[in-house]
């Protein structure tokens, strides 16, 4: 009777899975709880309000890339002081719409090294020629700060027995995104470029571009790999695939409708994305403005 029990129980959850179109990475009750999955023993993935923070942790301390909230530095703080005794601490902050950033997310001030690409510290007032900007009043009534790093191309991390990629990529979100790799851990993660929990933004005032989005995510779509959006559940290569397939098709129907003589309107209209609401319709960018991006890029293509 348990054994019944037990598959049933295990039958119903393998369902949920699959109606979500994600593959969850198993992880302690104690875990989830505290806010984070356990993608292996030392590669954790924190969801923080403003988005996922993955950390690497280990001897030689931590490693930190994503777009972590202010109010969240404490509790990964005290999290990570439970699983490494060193104080070295490294924060990459992930591309974002600066009106959602929160700087530093208050990490420089506890002595972390904290950087960004530099397209995006730019956005927020920083790397800049000369005497360095006041920070922002939001930045002020949060107690954060702007990173005092940049990077513009690469970045390495040889962390933990761990080693870490970030490389710039062609415009797709922004004119800022970055690949990150941790190549033992076969995990990848690209910030706003896979957001998770809804349709993509073509941040178009950033330099983003419809082409450059798929090209940036295509080739990393194996089965094998853990992928991390920027917001929600972690998924693997497969669930990125769904992804891009979603937007390739409603991009294909849209350029027909381009091609058959409709406005803007008429293509938002009827609605191309009606199938794929129920699942992406709920996040950042309502399935209208997806639409509307996916038109201003094609008739931008012409």
């Amino acid at each position: 009777m348990k054994s019944l029990r037990r598959a049933g129980r295990l039958c119903a959850a393998m369902q949920v899975g699959f109606a979500l179109g994600f593959v969850f990475v198993a992880t302690g009750r104690g875990q989830e709880a505290a806010g984070f999955t356990e993608v292996t023993p030392n590669v954790l993935v924190f969801a923080t309000r403003t988005g996922n923070v993955v950390a690497l942790v280990g001897p030689d301390g931590a490693l930190l890339i994503g777009t972590p909230s202010a109010d969240s530095t404490e509790r990964i703080s005290s999290e990570l002081a439970k699983r490494t005794k060193s104080p070295a601490r490294y924060v990459l902050i992930a591309p974002e719409d600066p009106a959602h950033s929160e700087g530093d997310a208050g990490w420089g001030r506890r002595g972390a090294f904290v950087a960004m690409q530099e397209k995006t510290l730019e956005r927020i007032g920083g790397h800049v020629m000369g005497a360095p900007k006041p920070p922002s009043e939001e930045f002020v009534k949060m107690g954060v700060d702007r990173p005092r790093v940049s990077f513009s191309e690469v970045m390495s991390f040889d962390l933990n027995g761990e080693a870490v990629h970030i490389v710039k990529q062609q415009p797709g979100y922004s004119d800022s995104d970055a690949l990150v790799h941790f190549h033992l851990a076969k995990l990848v993660y690209w910030g706003e470029a896979f957001p998770g929990d809804g349709y993509p933004e073509i941040a178009f005032a950033q330099g983003g571009t419809l082409d450059g989005l798929l090209k940036t995510l295509g080739g990393w779509t194996d089965p094998g790999f853990h992928v991390v959006p920027a917001r929600g559940e972690v998924t693997t290569g497969a669930g990125l695939k769904a992804f891009c397939d979603m937007i390739v098709t409603v991009r294909d129907r849209v350029r027909h409708s381009i091609d058959a003589g409709r406005t803007e309107n008429q293509v938002i209209g009827e609605h191309p994305t009606a199938e794929f609401d129920a699942q992406w319709g709920h996040g950042r960018v309502p399935p209208d403005a997806f639409v509307h991006e996916i038109y201003r890029a094609l008739k931008t293509d012409k």
